[in-house]
C-alpha cells in the first residue's frame, strides 16, 4: 500500500464507527493485511542477494512503514471499542498529545 492508498482508506477528518461489530471487523482485516505484510516482508528479505546486487530496500522499507501505520490503526480502533465499553463519550475526552492523550 502506498502514501495515496493510506490516505484514500482514511479521508481526513474521518471518524471511526461508533458499532462495536464494525470496529471489530475493521481490526480483523487489518490483523489479516499485517499479517500479509510481514511474511512480504520476510519474502523480501529472503530474495536479497548483496553478492549479486539484488536489493530490495526501498520496498522492505515501504512494507514496515505500512506495517505499522496499520497496527496504529488497529490500536486506535481498540482505543475507540474501550472507550465505547467504558460509555466514554468523545466530546467527553480532554486533554490531548500535549496532556500525553494521544486516543
Amino acid at each position: 500500500m502506498t502514501c495515496e492508498d493510506a490516505s484514500k482508506s482514511a479521508p481526513e477528518g474521518a471518524q471511526l464507527s461508533d458499532d462495536i461489530h464494525v470496529l471489530e471487523a475493521e481490526i480483523a482485516k487489518l490483523s489479516l493485511e499485517i499479517e500479509r505484510t510481514k511474511q512480504r516482508i520476510k519474502d523480501l528479505m529472503a530474495a536479497e542477494d548483496p553478492a549479486a546486487g539484488i536489493s530490495h530496500h526501498q520496498d522492505i522499507f515501504h512494507a514496515q512503514q505500512d506495517k505499522l501505520r496499520m497496527e496504529v490503526e488497529v490500536k486506535f480502533r481498540k482505543n475507540k471499542i474501550n472507550r465505547i465499553r467504558l460509555g466514554v463519550k468523545a466530546e467527553e475526552v480532554q486533554g490531548g498529545p500535549s496532556d500525553g492523550f494521544l486516543f
